[in-house]
């Protein structure tokens, strides 16, 4: 599995209550929390952010409280991994759990820069930053994550692994 993309990148602490506001959190559909991504530390997330972009943030990205509808919003805003520093663990699982691709990588997550190409090769872990031609080595999720996330997410993989017994 691979990705490519513009990058949006962003600091330490960046908190789910900042990823998408409490106050939209009375809706179920993922376009509209995809509408309010970020807007709260990016006003203009929504209008930069194209499918396949990557967000590179620093220390503890989506620390704060524990719903799932913060790496919802950003997959359905498009953007197709996550590297940090470190994140909230609560947010880590999540976003295995909803099929959103996230590395860990201290060294990419301090060096890349917004605006920067990158592109990432989710087998091997290798992060490259096209632009400027630097390469980045993350530890890689163990071949059954890569396969949930790949499926979707951990309940769309357990319902194709289910149609296929």
């Amino acid at each position: 599995m691979k990705a490519q993309g513009t990058v949006h990148k962003y600091g330490d602490n960046v908190d789910t209550d900042v990823i998408i506001p409490a106050r939209y959190l009375n809706t179920s559909s993922h376009k509209e929390l995809a509408a309010h991504c970020m807007e709260d530390i990016d006003a203009d997330f929504t209008k930069k952010v194209k499918s396949g972009d990557i967000i590179v943030a620093e220390k503890n990205f989506g620390c704060g409280s524990s719903r799932e509808h913060a790496p919802i919003a950003i997959k359905a805003s498009g953007i197709s991994c996550v590297i940090a520093s470190t994140f909230a663990r609560i947010f880590y699982r999540n976003s295995i759990n909803i099929g959103l691709p996230i590395l860990e990588c201290d060294a990419a997550a301090k060096e890349i820069k917004s605006g920067d190409e990158v592109s990432i090769d989710f087998d091997t872990g290798v992060i490259t930053d096209i632009t400027t031609g630097k390469t980045y080595q993350a530890e890689p999720f163990p071949e059954f994550i890569q396969k949930i996330i790949s499926d979707g997410g951990l309940i769309k993989h357990v319902t194709k692994e289910l149609a296929n017994k």
